[in-house]
């Protein structure tokens, strides 16, 4: 399945290639190119009419994210037995020697994404492209739990049953294959394959991916994930104040000043409880069991306790005349990134 908007020669050239090589079943998707290209895809059209080689049209640009459904759509509806698709871009940048091996592996794994993942260690490698990758890459692995070497690839097979399931989740551009990476976890394994990295030279190739909107668009994404986890701990927090105020006005007047520890340690459970719900529901959408999760979760909330304890202790001994509240500010900014890395790895 080959997503194309407004597309040059190349598009053709992989066409032609594919079916020398004997890959005949294609599906093309003509996302809103216009009149000036419409005569590139009724060419393929009518020069593979016998080979299964299809268009699809959008009647404007939808996106890419949107060109991938509307295939997926189709072939769900039209396929009897599929077994998933592998789709690619028609830049030239997938070789049909790639295509055909990522075909081979979801037909051995089919209840996997097989990505045919480039290499950035070469030296023709562009930089920003080198970079780029990486910083993306480091992030979807620290805020998501996706490890995968290539995030960006448009070489990837999809099974079927995958397929159906991303019909439903949101993005219609660049983005939607990094929802894709996100909606696999915990839902379908991922497996690499190393493919050529090719980069084409020629002076009036251009991409369509707008390194600035696109770019946005996708770490939006991440954003928004740990959004999720800020508001979370900072909605936590009020609760925790608000209920402590609440049960000292409550408690108080009994004599002592015991209220203020039982103030403390009700309003602590309950804001606990709050966070634990949200973070599992909301933040990191667990489909693990409650009793092992909430477990987890304890215990991270009471080593986050004493760790703050001791590391605020030890700051203000090393460091004479700085504040205690800068340290401990230093000290829980610290852990409350470290505690977002072990609620998804170990706790959800």
């Amino acid at each position: 399945m080959i997503p194309s908007y407004e597309p040059d020669e190349q598009l053709v050239e992989l066409c032609e290639a594919l079916v020398t090589s004997g890959i005949t079943d294609i599906c093309i998707v003509d996302d809103g190119s216009g009149e000036e290209y419409r005569s590139i895809f009724d060419r393929i059209e009518t020069t593979y009419a016998d080979e299964n080689v299809r268009i699809l049209r959008h009647s404007v640009n939808m996106g890419k994210g949107r060109a991938l459904k509307t295939a997926f759509q189709d072939l769900l509806e039209h396929r009897q037995g599929l077994i998933g698709c592998v789709t690619a871009d028609s830049d030239g940048q997938h070789t049909p020697k790639d295509i055909y091996r990522c075909m081979q592996e979801l037909a051995g794994h089919p209840d996997s994404l097989i990505m045919g993942c480039r290499r950035f260690d070469g030296e023709d490698v562009p930089l920003k492209s080198r970079y780029g990758n990486e910083l993306t890459r480091s992030v979807c692995q620290y805020l998501c739990g996706i490890n995968v070497s290539d995030t960006q690839t448009g070489l990837r097979g999809i099974p079927a049953a995958f397929m159906k399931h991303l019909l439903n989740v949101p993005g219609d551009r660049f983005e939607f294959e990094t929802r894709m990476l996100i909606e696999c976890r915990d839902r379908v394994e991922i497996l690499e394959i190393p493919i050529e990295t090719v980069y084409d030279s020629k002076e009036n190739h251009r991409t369509h991916f707008d390194p600035i909107k696109d770019s946005i668009r996708i770490y939006k994404i991440f954003g928004v994930m740990f959004l999720k986890y800020v508001f979370s701990s900072l909605s936590s927090c009020v609760i925790d104040l608000v209920l402590f105020a609440f049960f000292c006005k409550l408690l108080r007047g009994g004599g002592g000043s015991w209220y203020v520890m039982a103030a403390t340690v009700a309003a602590r459970v309950i804001s606990a409880v709050y966070n634990y719900l949200i973070n599992y529901r909301f933040v990191f959408r667990s489909n693990k069991s409650h009793s092992g999760s909430a477990m987890r979760y304890a215990m991270l909330a009471i080593i986050q306790m004493c760790a703050s304890a001791l590391l605020v202790t030890g700051g203000v001994m090393l460091f004479r005349g700085v504040s205690e509240t800068l340290i401990k500010v230093v000290v829980d900014g610290c852990l409350f990134f470290i505690s977002y890395y072990v609620q998804r790895k170990v706790v959800f």
